[in-house]
């Protein structure tokens, strides 16, 4: 029996050229000096073709955290011990993380799963139980996942976006939790790149220089071992997490449905590019939100070919910078549809 075409081999739709076009055509009509709004048009232009409308909105946002834990946290290279993931799990659920604070503030649906915390407490409130294994291996002596579980983790990326796109969400904004997962999303980004690990890895929870100098060793141990390595889907098996590849397959699930990504910061923007990397037409539907702090973002947006919209020193991760952004592109919407036109005004156009 011949194996089926796995799900993220489905095509992915284009943006909708002529709705972009008539949008472009209204902005130009609009009263005010042509591009004196700035990135507001162009985010307004680019959501009219992603959303197939002249006029897009974005009323109904959600946001999914996809949290696990990294066995390479065992070689030291975080700030913080593994507890701290499930701890951040119960605060996300809570409501007292930023995140948590963000959402409400947009009126936001937020998801929180659980993809493999090495600590478990069973069953809680407000948490979805995916949990693939307590953690992934550490990635310096072995893969940091199987085959078999770096697809579950894409297929609950997957299911994920796909409720969102069923429910009528009309962006899709991915954060994460992990701690160690600086050290995976620098590693897989190295890979994709070959790139020097001491190029791309920053502090991440707060390492200092010392502690940023063994991070750089330790990937620099990983990339050896893991040298003959070259699809970006085995780079993300042997390098990523549970939560990386759950965003890279809700990026590309996204992308499937039409429906626009909203790209967080670096770990997050990782997953894009293994997104990209194994579905180039995902790239179409990504919106970069903020340029985070760390060190090697600049070089991910810029293989994305993406200019962010924020830039406020942030490296919270969570989706927090993403999030801040939403107000910004809601306003981008919001004058497009409600600004006069000139002939509406009664004003003359130069």
């Amino acid at each position: 029996m011949m194996e089926t075409e796995p799900w993220w081999r489905a095509p992915v739709p284009a943006p909708d050229e002529a709705a972009a076009a008539a949008a472009a055509a209204r902005q130009a009509e609009l009263t005010k000096p042509p591009g004196s709004l700035g990135r507001l048009e162009w985010i307004a232009t680019d959501l009219a073709g992603m959303q197939g409308v002249d006029c897009p909105i974005l009323d109904r946002v959600h946001i999914a955290i996809f949290a696990a834990d990294h066995g390479v946290a065992a070689e030291g290279v975080s700030a913080f011990p593994q507890a701290v993931t499930l701890e951040m799990v119960r605060n996300f659920a809570r409501g007292g993380a930023a995140i948590s604070v963000l959402a409400r503030g947009l009126g936001a649906e937020l998801d929180v799963i659980d993809m493999g915390t090495a600590h478990d407490d069973g069953e809680l409130a407000g948490v979805q139980r995916v949990r693939i294994a307590a953690g992934t291996a550490n990635f310096c002596t072995g893969p940091a996942m199987s085959v078999a579980q770096c697809r579950a983790a894409l297929d609950a990326g997957r299911r994920v976006a796909t409720e969102a796109a069923e429910g009528g969400a009309q962006a899709f904004l991915g954060g994460e939790m992990g701690i160690a997962n600086t050290t995976a999303a620098t590693a897989v980004a190295c890979a994709l790149l070959g790139a020097a690990p001491a190029t791309l890895a920053g502090s991440g929870t707060g390492l200092d220089t010392s502690g940023v100098a063994h991070k750089v060793q330790v990937i620099e141990r990983a990339l050896e071992h893991h040298a003959s390595t070259a699809d970006a889907l085995d780079i993300l098996a042997a390098l990523g997490g549970f939560e990386i590849a759950a965003l890279a397959g809700a990026f590309i699930a996204s992308a499937q449905q039409g429906l626009p990504v909203l790209v967080d910061g670096f770990i997050t923007s990782v997953a894009a590019l293994v997104a990209v990397r194994e579905v180039p037409a995902v790239g179409r539907w990504l919106i970069a939100t903020h340029r985070s702090a760390e060190p090697g973002h600049d070089r991910i947006l810029a293989e994305l070919e993406l200019e962010p919209i924020l830039d406020l020193g942030m490296r919270l991760g969570e989706g927090s910078g993403a999030a801040v952004a939403v107000p910004i592109l809601r306003s981008a919407c919001a004058v497009h549809a409600g600004m006069a036109t000139f002939s509406e005004a009664g004003v003359s156009q130069g």
